[in-house]
């Protein structure tokens, strides 16, 4: 069973869905949900959230602020600071659900939300169990690795004229979400995030192609990584392409080897938008086993 849902965030309004197993009794343990940057719940989301409900598990699903459903301004703009937050306060909404199991809540994150997770979990001990899916690991190096050394200069001097420009009273520059042409400065490049934008448009029809060019800035100076040795005695799950070249394979798998037990690691076989539609199964199988074992118990 799904519900639309609203909550406050310290003065912004968040919108989203509320899923609620049709079986079993509650209060059920419950997922906190949201995607990547800046990706909608309508982009699968509620797949993910019907396998978990059809295990046990409800969810609280949102739009990140600025986008969607969701209030916020400025519009289109990634500060992912402000995004992990947001699940902060998602979970205080869920506790005053009473289908809600507040002792037993998850976190489930996605691309830049699987970094949100990593921190969440270090920071907040209402979690009682992570799963981080192609995470973000460092905002930094991931820049190092998406910018050409040639083009670093260019890119410095953009964030330098955005500033000027805001500073003096102007509407923050934007730039593409995605872009066709490889040599078109955006925030996520590479044909698969071109490739994944437009056949998800099916679902999402009123996502934009665009964010503030300070999203790209402020994504360089999160570091969510940092914080991965301190999750534990939470479980951890994560949920690594081998062939991901937005969110690096091996910056991942580097994390994950400071991270402490209990943990769990599923590498598969793919890129970077590989688990929300070819590999959806491995992934939300994956996810939805460490949920059940953690928050449920082994019901085997």
């Amino acid at each position: 069973m799904r519900n639309d849902i609203e909550f406050d965030a310290e003065g912004v309004t968040l919108r989203g869905w509320h899923y609620v197993p049709t079986e079993g009794k509650g209060p059920f343990p419950t997922i906190v949900m949201a995607h990547g940057s800046a990706a909608l719940k309508e982009q699968y989301l509620d797949r993910y959230a019907e396998v978990f409900a059809a295990a046990g598990l409800a969810s609280v699903i949102f739009d990140h602020r600025n986008f969607g459903a969701s209030d916020g301004v400025v519009r289109q703009e990634i500060d992912p600071i402000l995004q992990m937050r947001d699940y902060r306060h998602a979970i205080s909404f869920a506790q005053t659900l009473p289908s809600v199991d507040g002792a037993r809540i998850g976190a489930w994150g996605t691309s830049l939300s699987g970094g949100h997770v990593l921190m969440l979990g270090a920071i907040d001990r209402r979690v009682k169990c992570v799963v981080s899916q192609v995470p973000t690991i460092s905002g930094h190096a991931g820049s190092l690795r998406r910018t050409r050394a040639d083009q670093m200069a260019a890119s410095r001097a953009r964030f330098e004229e955005d500033r000027r420009r805001r500073f003096a009273g102007e509407l923050p520059g934007t730039m593409p979400l995605v872009a066709e042409d490889p040599q078109t400065a955006c925030f996520n490049g590479g044909a698969d995030a071109w490739a994944f934008f437009q056949e998800s448009l099916k679902v999402a029809p009123t996502r934009r192609n665009e964010v503030t060019l300070r999203s790209a800035e402020m994504l360089r100076e999160y570091e969510p990584g940092i914080y991965i040795g301190r999750i534990s005695p939470t479980p951890l799950l994560m949920i690594v392409g081998n062939r991901d070249t937005l969110t690096a394979t091996d910056l991942a798998l580097q994390a994950y080897e400071r991270a402490l037990q209990p943990k769990k690691l599923v590498l598969f076989d793919g890129g970077h938008y590989d688990p929300y539609v070819r590999l959806f199964q491995i992934s939300s199988t994956a996810a939805r086993d460490w949920f059940v074992e953690h928050l449920i118990g082994d019901t085997k």
